[in-house]
């Protein structure tokens, strides 16, 4: 094994032990702690129900989580679940006794995605003041549970919410601008779940896949006061050039919207919210603090930078660049050997046609710096970024790795690395010389994250 091949195997290893932080079967099942007929939700802010008090209790949920958030649930709560379902990414589907799994499409919604909406919305619209509901929230669900608004005067299809997901995603808005605007074009997010499950009793386990974890923007916030507007959402679309570009009914509803003609999402303070308990269980910290657990085992320096990196993706790969190379030249901010971690969710503004997704083109970025820079301290960096969730744009893969070895390799190709990056074509690049780091789905999703190694 090359030097380069550990220093992958270990990056690979600090992620995989912060993915496995964060895996939702245990974190499910540990919130929720049956004690007599009491229910106790052991999380931040958490509280004690008295089952006495209901006559079923079931278990929503939506998400690339969501299975393995149903697998807890059940194990917690067993045969007291009178029903659920729980709807998935394609692919991330795993087999439970009491809750139905349904599989549905991401990033772009199809009828899959409207199908599972209206099977969760037929149970929810049937929960009465008697009713428990469990919902189980995780990233991804704003495209797995699909359900266009509608009214007497405007009716939106499941083509125009599919046509207006395609230009946010190649937008560059970030994940909190693109849910504002799913949150006014649906039937279910924005706090409308809460609608209409009203009178239940609604406790929402979530799993943070957002930078923040601001709680209307995990999954569009279904059962989560709304604290944006439709003049919000329409100045997302006008500010990033897309408001010609969707459908003519998405931004005839908009405008509708923004002019007052159509009711908003509900807001802080709605009757709707009253007997709701929205709880945070799993964020991209704890990933990143049990990541960097894994690299001081492993006998490295580590430095965690934090859960909120933003911005545009080839950008940030300048940044770790940069420290990298300094930590290599200098020994600061660590002495070698270092692991310089942090995690989040950054955006690429697509310029080409190539496949990729963010973490891909952030290690592309980064090897492309690394090209610049002296053989000497260019040898000492190894790189890192990958999903949480196992897939990074619309690919198979995680996220990709980027060090001297993987670039000397692409150079042995006559790999014109620069035409690559352009055409935002990172997979195609990373496939042909091995860098891929293919995980599989790991059912969860709390953002990306960041292994910069330098010995």
């Amino acid at each position: 094994m090359t030097d380069y091949a550990r220093l992958r195997e270990d990056a690979a290893t600090i992620f995989r032990a912060g993915v496995a932080r964060v895996d939702p079967r245990p974190m499910v099942r540990d919130a929720l702690k049956l004690e007599g007929k009491l229910l106790r939700i052991a999380a931040e802010g958490g509280l004690s129900l008295d089952l006495r008090d209901y006559e079923r209790i079931i278990v929503l949920g939506y998400g690339k989580a969501g299975a393995r958030m149903a697998l807890g649930a059940e194990d917690a709560l067993g045969e007291r679940i009178s029903e659920g379902l729980v709807a998935v990414k394609a692919g991330h589907a795993e087999p439970c006794s009491r809750i139905r799994i349904v599989e549905a499409a991401h990033p772009v919604p199809d009828e899959t995605s409207q199908s599972a909406a209206r099977g969760l919305m037929n149970l929810a619209s049937a929960a009465d003041e008697r009713t428990l509901a469990i919902i189980l929230v995780s990233g991804g669900g704003s495209a797995i549970l699909c359900a266009p608004y509608q009214s007497p005067e405007r009716k939106l299809s499941l083509a125009d919410k599919a046509a207006v997901t395609r230009e946010l995603l190649a937008s560059g808005a970030d994940i909190r601008e693109i849910n504002a605007v799913r949150r006014h074009l649906s039937a279910v997010k924005g706090g409308r779940l809460a609608e209409a499950l009203a009178p239940a009793t609604v406790v929402a386990l979530i799993l943070s896949d957002v930078v923040g974890d601001e709680l209307s923007s995990i999954a569009s916030g279904p059962t989560v006061p709304d604290p944006t507007s439709w003049a919000d959402a329409l100045g997302i679309v006008r500010r990033f050039g897309i408001a010609e570009r969707i459908p003519a009914a998405a931004l005839g509803l908009l405008e509708a919207g923004a002019a007052g003609l159509e009711p908003d999402t509900p807001k802080p303070g709605h009757p709707a919210f009253s007997r709701v308990h929205n709880l945070l269980i799993g964020s991209n910290r704890l990933a990143a603090l049990s990541a960097a657990a894994k690299a001081k085992e492993l006998g490295y320096e580590t430095l965690y930078l934090g859960s909120r990196i933003t911005g545009e993706a080839r950008e940030i790969a300048r940044a770790y660049l940069g420290i990298g190379l300094d930590c290599a030249a200098n020994g600061q901010p660590l002495a070698m050997p270092a692991c310089i971690l942090a995690g989040g969710e950054t955006t690429v503004t697509l310029h080409g046609k190539g496949k990729g997704g963010r973490n891909q083109e952030m290690a592309l970025a980064f090897l492309a710096g690394l090209a610049d820079a002296s053989a000497d301290l260019a040898g000492r960096c190894a790189f890192l970024s990958a999903g949480t969730d196992g897939n990074d744009g619309p690919t198979d893969a995680a996220g990709a790795f980027a060090d001297l070895g993987l670039l000397n390799e692409s150079r042995a190709k006559g790999m014109a690395l620069r035409d690559y990056l352009e055409r935002n074509d990172s997979y195609a690049f990373f496939d042909e010389i091995g860098g891929l780091l293919r995980t599989g789905p790991t059912n969860t999703n709390v953002c990306d994250l960041q292994v910069l190694i330098v010995r």
